[in-house]
C-alpha cells in the first residue's frame, strides 16, 4: 500500500516550489507531521508486557487530524460520545452547502465563513424548529464540517444530524415529529442565505461580483440516527483520502480512486504529484478550529436533560453502544499478553542503541 507520508517524501520538494505562496502554516505544519508519522524521525513510546518481561519501543504516530491512519480512537470516543446523547426520536441529515461563488471567499478567510455556516445553519433550524406546528420548540442538533467532495475539490459543506424532537422549555415537554419528513429544502435554503449575507454585511468581507439566488440544502431522513453519526464520525479525524484508495505513484504522477456520488461507482484520476499533495492540504483547517460542534439539547453542557429524557421516555443508548467494535488492543509477541504503554514521546537519541520497529505492534487475538 502506498502511504500518503511517501508521496510526501517524493514529491514535497516540487509541491513547495510551486504552491509556496499559497501555503498557510498550518498547511506547512500538517505536511512535516504526516511525513514524520510513525517513521524514523517521529519519538518512540516503551510499551511493557503485563503477564512477562517483554518490552520493546514503537514509533508514535504524529496524532494530526488530517494524518489518513492517526486518530482513530479519537473517532471512536467521539461516536460513543454521540451515540450516548440519541433521543427516541426520528433522525435527519441536513447538509448546508455553500455555493461555488463564494469558496474563493472561503479559502481566503476560512475561519470566518466557516463560522458563519456553522451559525447561519444552526439558526436557521432552530427557527424552523421553533415555527414548526408539530415541534414549537428548541432543537438539538450535530454538526460537522466538511470541506472536500469525494473527488478532492475544494467543496465547504456542513452536515447536521438532529431529532425531529425538541424541549419546549415554557411546558416542560418532549414533542417529537413522526413521519419520513421535516423541513422542506427549498425553504431551508432560502434561510440560510438570508442569514449567510446579512453575516456577511456584517463582517464586511470582500463580496463577490456574483451571489446566485439559488442555494442547495439537503434534508434526508436517516432513521434511528446511528448510522449518521457513525459515518461522520469515521470521516471526523482521518484526513480526507484513505491511503489504501492511493493506486500508483509513478512517473512523477499520483492515481487515485474515488467513488462517484452519483452512480456509486469508483473512478481513478490521475494528477501531478505536487497537484495531489495540493488537492490534500488544501482541507487542512485553521488552528484550534473545531469542525464537530454541538447545539442546543444535545450540547455537553446539557448532560442532565439528556439524562432525564432517557429516564422518563425508557430509552437506552447503551444498546447501540454494544454493536461498535472496540478498539484494538497491543499483543505481546512472546505470550499474546496485553501490552501497556510505559512512557511516551521519547527521544532517538536516548534508544539510539535498542531497535525500534519501523511499523506499530500488530493487534493479535489471544484464545
Amino acid at each position: 500500500m502506498i502511504t500518503l507520508a511517501s508521496v510526501i517524501d517524493q514529491f514535497q520538494d516540487d509541491f513547495l516550489s510551486e504552491y509556496q505562496n499559497r501555503l498557510r502554516p498550518n498547511q506547512i505544519s500538517a505536511l512535516h507531521a504526516i511525513k514524520r508519522c510513525r517513521t524514523q524521525m517521529s519519538p518512540v513510546m516503551q510499551v511493557n508486557c503485563a503477564d512477562c518481561d517483554y518490552q520493546t519501543f514503537v514509533p508514535h504516530s504524529c496524532g494530526h487530524r488530517n494524518c489518513p491512519h492517526c486518530q482513530h480512537h479519537d473517532c471512536q470516543q467521539w461516536i460513543e460520545r454521540q451515540v450516548q446523547r440519541q433521543v427516541p426520536a426520528d433522525y435527519f441529515m441536513n447538509t448546508f452547502t455553500l455555493p461555488a461563488q463564494l469558496r474563493p471567499l472561503a479559502k481566503q478567510n476560512p475561519r470566518l465563513v466557516y463560522s458563519m455556516m456553522f451559525d447561519c445553519a444552526w439558526a436557521t433550524l432552530q427557527s424552523f424548529s421553533k415555527n414548526d406546528k408539530q415541534l414549537r420548540g428548541d432543537a438539538g442538533a450535530i454538526a460537522v464540517l466538511h470541506t472536500h467532495s469525494r473527488e478532492l475539490k475544494y467543496h465547504p459543506h456542513i452536515h447536521v444530524v438532529m431529532p425531529a424532537g425538541i424541549i419546549d422549555k415554557t411546558n416542560k415537554l418532549w414533542r417529537t415529529k413522526q413521519g419520513k419528513y421535516l423541513f422542506h429544502h427549498k425553504a431551508l435554503a432560502k434561510v440560510f442565505r438570508a442569514k449567510m449575507l446579512t453575516r456577511m454585511s456584517e463582517e464586511k468581507p470582500p463580496f463577490p461580483a456574483k451571489i446566485p439566488k439559488t442555494w442547495v440544502v439537503d434534508c434526508k431522513f436517516v432513521g434511528a440516527g446511528d448510522k449518521a453519526l457513525i459515518y461522520l464520525g469515521r470521516y471526523l479525524y482521518r484526513g480526507v483520502i484513505r491511503e489504501k484508495d492511493i493506486l500508483s505513484c509513478i512517473d512523477g504522477k499520483v492515481t487515485y480512486r474515488y467513488q462517484d456520488s452519483k452512480t456509486k461507482r469508483y473512478q481513478t484520476k490521475t494528477v501531478p504529484g505536487a497537484d495531489f499533495l495540493w488537492l490534500v492540504l488544501q482541507h487542512v483547517l485553521p488552528k484550534g478550529f473545531r469542525r464537530a460542534r454541538n447545539f442546543g439539547f444535545l450540547h455537553p453542557n446539557s448532560k442532565r436533560v439528556i439524562k432525564l429524557i432517557h429516564i422518563l421516555l425508557k430509552f437506552d443508548p447503551a444498546k447501540i453502544l454494544r454493536t461498535l467494535k472496540p478498539r484494538p488492543k497491543f499483543s505481546c509477541k512472546c505470550c499474546g499478553g496485553a501490552m501497556i504503554v510505559g512512557r511516551r514521546r521519547i527521544p532517538r537519541v536516548e534508544i539510539m542503541s535498542q531497535p525500534v520497529p519501523t511499523k506499530m505492534l500488530e493487534p493479535r487475538t489471544v484464545m
